[in-house]
């Protein structure tokens, strides 16, 4: 079943993100002369490389909990180029003569407190709240990535592209609200509840590192103004609607 049309992650949250400046039309090697921009680029990058690894090994345990065998293959595929994006933010620290472990580390206990507590209940939980709780991180990072240099920009952004998980936990739980509708109430109040710990849990994250929350506030480079931020968290709240409105729930 697929009656309507799932939003593009990317498109969600990008469609009114403001335009690169800056520099971000420099390259890296330019840009990484700032050692505190530097710095807030292994932040960045430790951070996505700790939630790829989180999500390939959620997506593997969410996988035992598949109610057929082809919802078993669809969500191993899918951890699998969750694993292969962790990959590619590993080998990036370590080109830019970063250590990904010592990036990763100061990320874990926010994310794993995050995950545990939200820790779906069945299978459908699981489903949401990969669809709605990974893609507010998705948006976050990439309203940041507008600010970043060309280099890491392109990075971040490849590494943000749909898994396929989006879709397929559009499908099935509009299947399942269609099939029994007492379903979308409890999931609509626990997509309400994944929305307020991951906001609070990107916050967190932001205000543990100096680097990255200077560069969010314009300390280096072209970063956001505190307004800016403001609208920011606005337009992440706005995909989230909209992402709810796929799921046939009310936000």
């Amino acid at each position: 079943m697929r009656s309507m049309e799932t939003p593009d992650n990317a498109k969600i949250a990008a469609d009114e993100t403001p335009a690169p400046t800056g520099i971000a039309a420099q390259g890296w090697e330019t840009s990484a002369a700032d050692p505190r921009y530097r710095a807030a680029v292994v932040d960045l990058l430790g951070a996505l490389a700790y939630g790829e690894l989180a999500a390939f090994e959620r997506l593997a345990e969410d996988a035992k909990l598949a109610p057929t065998l082809g919802d078993k293959a669809a969500l191993a595929k899918m951890a699998s180029a969750e694993f292969h994006h962790f990959e590619r933010l590993a080998d990036r620290l370590t080109a830019i003569d970063a250590d990904p472990t010592g990036a990763m580390d100061p990320f874990a206990q926010a994310l794993d407190d995050f995950h545990r507590q939200t820790a779906p209940s069945d299978w459908l939980e699981g489903l949401v709240k990969a669809y709605v709780g990974d893609s507010i991180a998705s948006d976050f990072y990439r309203e940041v990535a507008a600010r970043l240099d060309t280099d890491t920009r392109q990075l971040v952004l490849a590494v943000l592209d749909d898994t396929g998980h989006g879709n397929f936990a559009v499908e099935k739980v509009r299947a399942a609200i269609e099939a029994d509708p007492r379903v979308g109430g409890r999931l609509a109040l626990w997509a309400r509840r994944l929305m307020g710990e991951a906001l609070s849990q990107a916050q967190r994250v932001v205000a543990d590192r100096d680097a990255l929350s200077t560069m969010l506030v314009g300390g280096v480079a072209d970063g956001f103004d505190l307004a800016e931020v403001g609208r920011m968290f606005s337009r992440i709240t706005e995909a989230h609607t909209k992402r709810m409105a796929a799921l046939g729930l009310a936000a």
